[in-house]
């Protein structure tokens, strides 16, 4: 009677225990069970298609490595939760991915589509368990990303008030220290003076996207912002107009440490060229002149400073712009990894190239085409490349 007493006991503390455990591991309780859940499912995000990428081309100064990170179609603008999953968005496509390097040999192993069917899903950002996406004329938000990779929720319409103009209409977007999500709206045209102030501006909204405003006018085309780590004041890239010519005018890079100025478009391009349709009815005097002229029509977009110890000191608090390349350029210039000096947080000192090897000068062929840079927590930086549909990784050993 005493063993039959004893083997009732423990199954019902048994069946108490299993009870208790289950009830803990739900997603919405548990966040490591969270994480196992978005890391359910998915697709590998190498192939062998990476190894017939030329990598051996790639000029990069001495001690700096580059090799593919991840393979997404049409990669364009990152983010990285603090989770380590990376978003990427497309604008030739209509989908949006997420990447992640699941085993810790910094490599992308698994990939997610996260949504297809949608718009240039240019831009993506990432705040508090939340993705947001920049369609045309839409923000989206998808909420509690993380642990719904497998299986994403539908997404919530933020702000649909945006023009639907696709002529510079894809957009990048980021989050700003103020805490609001930055929405750029590229002029409709390739150089026009538009009655609406929306046009060629780049504006902001809050996280639930109300209280639109403009935080800056005269941007012709900005597909890439950054905020300075220490001055926390906004940068950002500008694409200059074409059928100027091969050498005129200069793209841009701004820097707006307040709201409300002006950067010249459509009247004055590069700080001193006044615009041949438009440039009679303003003065150049009356805006704010370029940080950096760069190169013309290299085609200017991501940007970062870099804020990692992996780099050597030089590095620090300098900037990274992708360079998407010219299209229309009697002979091509671009398609590379440029570096800008700043001095003192907030002078441009000098412009060159840190990465170069995707055009071939000589046979004016191209195999890839720089789009967005990111620094990793190890101090690496991603650089995606919507040509060659990959991520790359570039590193630095001493």
């Amino acid at each position: 009677m005493r063993i039959i007493k004893l083997t009732f006991l423990f199954a019902l503390l048994l069946i108490v225990s299993t009870q208790c455990t289950n009830k803990t591991k739900t997603s919405e309780e548990n966040p490591v069970e969270a994480t196992l859940v978005a890391e359910e499912g998915g697709e590998p995000a190498l192939s062998d298609y990476q190894k017939t990428l030329p990598l051996d081309k790639i000029k990069l100064p001495a001690g700096f490595k580059i090799e593919v990170y991840a393979e997404v179609n049409n990669a364009r603008s990152m983010a990285m939760s603090p989770s380590g999953v990376l978003y990427v968005g497309n604008r030739d496509g209509d989908k949006v991915y997420a990447v992640k390097d699941t085993d810790g040999d910094l490599k992308a192993d698994k990939r997610w589509t996260i949504a297809s069917g949608l718009n240039m899903p240019n831009g993506v950002a990432f705040k508090d368990g939340d993705l947001y996406v920049a369609e045309v004329s839409r923000i989206l938000k998808f909420p509690a990303i993380e642990s719904k990779l497998a299986n994403p929720p539908a997404p919530i319409v933020l702000n649909d008030q945006y023009p639907t103009e696709t002529h510079h209409g894809w957009k990048y977007i980021a989050f700003g220290p103020d805490g609001k999500l930055y929405v750029p709206v590229g002029a409709p045209c390739n150089i026009c003076e538009s009655k609406d102030e929306i046009y060629a501006s780049l504006t902001r909204i809050n996280p639930d996207g109300s209280g639109r405003e403009i935080f800056a006018k005269g941007i012709r085309n900005t597909v890439g912002f950054t905020w300075h780590p220490q001055t926390k004041e906004l940068w950002f890239t500008d694409n200059g107009r074409d059928m100027l010519g091969d050498d005129i005018p200069p793209c841009e890079l701004n820097r707006a440490p307040q709201a409300g100025m002006h950067f010249g478009y459509p009247y004055c391009h590069g700080g001193t060229i006044k615009d041949p349709e438009f440039g009679n009815k303003r003065p150049c005097s009356d805006f704010t002149v370029p940080a950096q002229n760069l190169g013309p029509h290299t085609a200017p977009l991501g940007l970062k400073f870099y804020t990692g110890s992996m780099f050597p000191e030089q590095y620090r608090n300098q900037l990274f712009i992708a360079e998407h390349g010219s299209w229309n350029r009697s002979k091509k210039i671009g398609y590379r990894v440029s570096l800008v000096n700043v001095e003192n947080n907030s002078k441009s000192t000098g412009y060159e190239t840190f990465a170069s090897g995707w055009l071939d000068d000589a046979t004016q062929k191209v195999w890839g085409r720089p789009v967005d840079v990111l620094i990793l927590n190890d101090g690496s930086m991603l650089v995606s490349d919507d040509q060659a549909n990959v991520i790359y990784r570039i590193s630095y050993q001493k």
